[in-house]
């Protein structure tokens, strides 16, 4: 069983930045890739960006530019540097894992509210 841990979130003015953290433990060695996703108000969850066990990463279309997704392994920990931050970019963000074996994004983090005004 893995478990994830999100945190960094918090309130920030348009422009400005914030890092999310999203720790794992647990059977971590089972995680073939994490992610972020994120769901703002009356809006389905959506994806924000992943990383898997080769640094290779994908974004939204949406975040390109902006944030960067990166991880340290030896912390088990991934982490979401988001910049220029938007109105539209609050929401709560979960991190989710990729399990070896698993068909979709199965395990997930209980997220941190990202809050941002003008």
């Amino acid at each position: 069983q893995v478990k994830l841990q999100e945190s960094g979130g918090g309130h920030v003015q348009t422009g400005g930045s914030l890092r999310l953290s999203c720790a794992a433990s647990g059977r971590t060695f089972t995680m073939y890739a994490m992610a972020w996703f994120r769901q703002a108000p009356v809006k389905e969850r959506e994806f924000v960006a992943q990383i898997n066990l080769s640094d290779v990463t994908v974004y939204a279309d949406s975040v390109k530019g902006r944030f960067t997704i990166s991880r340290d392994s030896a912390k088990d920990t991934m982490y979401l540097q988001m910049n220029s931050l938007k109105a539209v970019n609050a929401a709560v963000y979960y991190c989710a894992a990729f399990l070896y074996g698993d068909s979709t994004w199965s395990t997930w983090g209980q997220g941190t509210q990202v809050s941002v005004s003008s």
